[in-house]
Formats: structure tokens, sequence, C-alpha cells
């Protein structure tokens, strides 16, 4: 499916309609998108700062789970509100660098975690061991791509 097939199947889904004939269901899906990525930084980067060592010493091991949840969750409704205001014109955010930017950093952000859940060093702390200098490596990565997600977010309104 080609871009601009996939911005024309999109902009005929029934909620993307509707969002554009209400400002104040447009303004409530808008207001759950900001409230979904406060859960989702809100929750990895303490998660990520306490890796670093920038930050107390809860252990990870109680932390770690309780966070990622909530990361995951706060991602999970980021997307689907997400798509939905997608939705409202999908060929002019198909037609915008910061929205392909944010885009390629939240799969990046979410393959870092995936892989940063699937290490061996993560199941060590989780049992109570060290943080290893790889998972310290990977806590700066994630910080770095989700905070640049966020930029490219609030970089979409300013170049459409």
């Amino acid at each position: 499916m080609s871009p601009a097939e996939l911005a024309e199947w999109v902009s005929g889904w029934p909620v993307g309609a509707a969002l554009r004939r209400s400002a104040l269901l447009y303004l409530v899906v808008n207001a759950a998108h900001i409230l979904a990525i406060g859960l989702l930084i809100g929750a990895i980067v303490p998660l990520d700062l306490r890796l670093l060592g920038l930050v107390g010493h809860a252990p990870v091991d109680v932390l770690g789970p309780f966070l990622t949840r909530a990361a995951a969750i706060g991602l999970l409704l980021a997307v689907a509100t997400g798509f939905c205001l997608f939705s409202v014109r999908p060929a002019a955010y198909l037609a915008n660098p910061a929205f392909l930017a944010k885009l390629a950093l939240l799969a990046l952000g979410v393959l870092n975690a995936l892989s940063l859940r699937r290490g061996t060093a993560w199941q060590t702390v989780l049992a109570g061991g060290m943080i290893a200098p790889r998972l310290r490596l990977q806590a700066l990565v994630s910080l770095s791509i989700w905070l640049a997600a966020v930029l490219a977010g609030r970089w979409i309104g300013f170049i459409g």
C-alpha cells in the first residue's frame, strides 16, 4: 500500500471523520494523547535515570517491573490516541518530516526497550544483581531516544 493509498484509507476511518467534525472530541483525544505521553515518559525517565545511577538508590528489582509496565501502558495509549489524531489529516502528517522522525524514534525506542528487557543484564538486575555497563548504555540510549521523540512530536505543529 502506497503512502497515498494509506492516507486515503485512514482519512475515511469513522473516528477521523468524527474528530474533524467535533472540536470537543478532538480536544479530548488530544488531551488523552498528551496524558499517555506523560505516563510513558514519566515512567521511562526515572527508570533510565536510576539505571544510570543519577537518582536515588531505590532497588531496580522493585522499581523496574512497575515502571516498565506503566511505560508499556502509556505507549499503548499514546499509539492508540496518536492513530486517532493521525486519521484527521493523514496525508499532511505523512508529508511532515517531524512526524516521520517521531515514528522512526518511536520504533527505535520500542526496539531498544525490547532488547533491554530480553537481555541478561536486565534479568541480573531484576534478580538483585549489579547494573552492568551495557545496561547503563542502553538506559542512556533510551533516555535520548524518548526525549527526542517528544521533541519531534512537538516539532510536528511547527512545520505543517
